[in-house]
């Protein structure tokens, strides 16, 4: 498994993928909150914090993660390379966990420079250090988590299909229905028009769950929620895997 990570990572940095990921998610980012007059500029906010940065990184996550997983199962299947993948001496589930785990690794990588934002918040409050620290933290962990389960979601629809458009489709769609505040669950739910079960519905998005974690508060159910998603879109992925070799 971890020779098939490194590959992975390899093929990610090794060509133009990794890095245009890498770039564009930076720029975007430096735009929406150093130099656009919106709501998510930095400076353009009453208190020195980075809410805006964690409410709008999910948007950025939405287009972006999906584009980077949508290859890495339906390239094998147009290719026929996953024949030779199912000939080694690995197990589905690692070779699937080593795409995973790669997918999260270059997430991670990029999110690494806007620390550099908080540096900045850090110094640019008045009085300087004024930012919640923990709560900061806290919404990285969160970000990192929302990431994580794009990327799940991104690898079960990429084994659904062998064209890449497909499932860069499939993968948005379904991050959609599941993202926060601007998710289909999301909206559904704040339509008011299921009475007490609307909070049922909000329950299953992320809404409820990242709000919770960029509150500074790390709550065990909130964790539990992005580990289940990740679990259940992997174990779906492996079922679709498994019945590919029959």
């Amino acid at each position: 498994m971890r020779a098939l990570y490194f590959k992975e990572i390899r093929s990610f940095l090794s060509s133009v993928i990794g890095y245009v990921f890498i770039l564009i998610f930076l720029i975007t980012s430096g735009i929406m909150h150093w130099i656009a007059s919106i709501d998510a500029n930095l400076l353009q906010g009453a208190e020195a914090d980075l809410i805006p940065f964690f409410n709008a990184t999910p948007l950025i996550f939405l287009i972006l993660i999906p584009a980077i997983t949508m290859r890495s199962i339906a390239e094998e299947r147009r290719t026929g390379t996953i024949e030779l993948l199912f000939t080694r001496p690995i197990s589905d589930l690692k070779i699937l966990l080593a795409k995973y785990f790669a997918s999260v690794t270059l997430m991670i990588i990029a999110l690494i420079p806007t620390l550099t934002y908080y540096g900045s918040m850090h110094y640019l409050g008045n009085p300087v250090g004024i930012i919640d620290d923990g709560a900061t933290l806290a919404s990285y962990l969160g970000l990192i988590l929302l990431g994580a389960s794009f990327v799940a979601i991104g690898i079960f629809t990429s084994s659904l299909t062998s064209s890449q458009i497909v499932a860069f489709i499939l993968s948005l769609f379904s991050c959609w229905l599941l993202m926060p505040e601007v998710g289909g669950l999301a909206l559904l739910a704040s339509f008011d028009l299921m009475g007490s079960f609307d909070s049922v519905v909000q329950y299953f998005g992320m809404t409820y769950h990242y709000d919770g974690i960029k509150r500074g508060v790390i709550d065990t159910k909130n964790i539990v929620y992005f580990l289940s998603v990740i679990i259940l879109f992997i174990c779906a992925a492996l079922t679709v895997i498994k019945s590919l070799k029959k």
